[in-house]
């Protein structure tokens, strides 16, 4: 028998599963040898424990772990920037203490020593759960290395449970989206060329992308993943040669994910029509799919592709350096990791135009084209002195986006009011560092400065700032803007129309109210209508955008594989 205080400091979530007499864990009985995804269904998981897949029952099992003392951690699949305080801000791949689960779409935990509440569905909960040492929950870096250090050290026989059970979530999880994306083009992109009056080829490209491809690569995957799968003793699987072979493969992923803005900006001016909302419930019903909208089936392939590096880095952690797999787990690990990078990159991006677009509302007297037809970023902010041809000084605040520099002047009175005063274009200037002296042309003498020259020779602005550190960061922000403009286009980098379009009317019609705390606990997140990106999937708090993964629109919570034989908690065997 193992202690209750022993079960709480460690324990697994594949430990939920039926556990053998030799503690290896029993496979599912909801798949074939062959883990044919046509052998089991949403309905076939429901009845295995009814109990933990009804909704909220996910939400419900964390919560009695953790009142049973148990810690229960995830990983962030993407990078959550916020600027809101009752928010949990975090980068893909931090590992987050969750503290309470009752909410169905957004989680209170803890990251970095502070506490507040997080959208549930960014994250995925470790497969083997650990009591962490203070100060190991937060940033990916540190935390994964020891935790390395620890995973060697562990009882030999411990070690290869625990990679069994990565192995097998895994399987599971890769069995899991094939059946979803079999639904997709089954369920409704093959009844949606049935109905040519409703939709045309061009609308189901921009709607469903290229995702037969991505189906057609899954299921070839898959087939090999079974191959290298090892049913009686998963911890001697060899998978690491699958991701390797199928490398290139996974750069599919990109074109889906580029596409994704322009199809859930369709999917929504659809369903404005009654017509639509009917026709994709009905295609859901007749499929016999789990009850999550069509935008959260778009979302999976991009929550997919973001999982892969995690579960690698910690099928790794628990893979021994003398294992067959364990160089190729390795290379298999950054090479999913870049793609990942990639494609969180164009999230960051995304989340980062409708700061954009809130910013430049919110701007007195704004003249001239819309920030976002250019750029995509803020590189840096802070306040300069402008001198005039004359030698007159104007003390202006500066933005500075990738492709320009924005300056305004701030109220006398409100200074949280900004008045538009011009841009200046950073791809056709030069930027000239001064040394600290008399200039003959302005007169009196400089410090602190630097210049903005056109191409043809024709100075632009002359600026001082206050401090040297002050004006060392301005030279190296303007190095980071032309870096970025680079990489981004070597990257292809690009926000449709529709995406800016999208975050410049969310902007408008922004509310600015926030939730008030009670007892102690700050309430979840509000949640409010998405316009006009249509719902059943999770909205977010009125001060944040409107739009948070590509869609942006998170899909329904569905219940997780970990909980759908729970019973009791398994202790590993010593």
């Amino acid at each position: 028998m193992v202690a209750r205080g022993e079960m709480a400091r460690f324990w697994s979530l594949e430990s939920l599963h039926p556990v053998s007499s030799d503690g290896a864990a029993e496979p599912s009985a909801l798949v074939d040898d062959n883990g044919s995804e046509e052998d089991f269904s949403y309905e076939d998981l429901c009845r295995a424990n009814p109990r933990y897949l009804q909704p909220g029952g996910e939400q419900l099992a964390i919560n009695e772990l953790i009142g049973d003392g148990s810690v229960v951690c995830a990983e962030a699949l993407w990078d959550h920037v916020t600027m809101d305080e009752q928010e949990l801000g975090f980068k893909a791949g931090d590992v987050i203490q969750v503290l309470e689960a009752s909410h169905k779409d957004w989680w209170w935990g803890r990251s970095a020593d502070r506490e507040a509440w997080f959208p549930a569905s960014f994250v995925r909960l470790r497969v083997n759960q650990e009591e962490l040492s203070e100060g190991s929950i937060g940033g990916p870096g540190e935390e994964q290395e020891e935790d390395t250090g620890r995973a060697r050290h562990k009882h030999p026989e411990s070690k290869q449970q625990m990679r069994a059970n990565v192995v097998q979530e895994i399987m599971d999880t890769e069995r899991v989206y094939i059946k979803h994306l079999r639904d997709i083009c089954e369920g409704y992109i093959r009844q949606c060329r049935k109905h040519t009056a409703m939709f045309s080829v061009a609308q189901l490209a921009t709607i469903f992308g290229n995702i037969e491809d991505i189906y057609r690569f899954q299921r070839k995957f898959l087939k090999d993943l079974e191959k290298q799968y090892n049913k009686e003793e998963p911890h001697l699987s060899e998978i690491g040669s699958c991701f390797l072979q199928h490398q290139e493969g996974f750069a599919i992923y990109s074109e889906y994910c580029n596409n994704h803005p322009s199809a859930c900006a369709e999917l929504a001016g659809l369903m404005q029509q009654r017509r639509y909302r009917h026709f994709f419930e009905a295609c859901r019903l007749l499929q016999q799919m789990i009850d999550i909208a069509l935008d959260g089936f778009l979302l999976t392939p991009v929550q997919k592709i973001c999982k892969y590096p995690l579960q690698l880095a910690e099928l790794l952690k628990y893979t021994a350096p003398e294992h067959s797999d364990y160089d190729n787990i390795k290379a298999a690990y950054e090479a999913m990791k870049n793609v990942a990078c990639l494609i969180n990159e164009r999230k960051r991006k995304l989340e980062s135009i409708d700061k954009i677009a809130r910013w430049q509302v919110s701007i007195v007297g704004w003249e001239g084209q819309d920030l976002l037809e250019r750029s995509s970023e803020l590189i840096h902010s802070g306040e300069l002195t402008s001198v005039t041809r004359q030698g007159r000084s104007q003390q202006r605040t500066f933005f500075l986006f990738d492709h320009q520099l924005v300056f305004c002047k701030k109220d006398l009175l409100r200074r949280d009011v900004l008045y538009y005063r011009g841009r200046a274009d950073t791809d056709t200037v030069e930027l000239l560092d001064l040394e600290d002296g008399r200039d003959g042309a302005r007169g009196p003498g400089l410090r602190n400065a630097f210049r903005l020259v056109s191409q043809t020779g024709d100075e632009v602005h002359l600026f001082c700032a206050r401090k040297p550190e002050d004006k060392a960061r301005w030279l190296q922000a303007f190095r980071d803007e032309r870096r970025r403009v680079q990489e981004d286009q070597a990257l292809g980098m690009e926000i449709s129309e529709n995406q800016k379009k999208l975050a410049m009317l969310n902007a408008q019609k922004a509310a600015h109210g926030k939730s008030k705390g009670y007892g102690g606990c700050p309430a979840a997140p509000p949640l409010q209508s998405l316009r006009p990106v249509h719902q059943r999937h999770v909205t977010v708090p009125s001060s944040l955008p409107q739009q948070q993964v590509f869609a942006l629109a998170e899909p329904k919570r569905k219940p997780s594989l970990f909980w759908h034989t729970f019973n009791k908690l398994t202790p590993f065997r010593k």
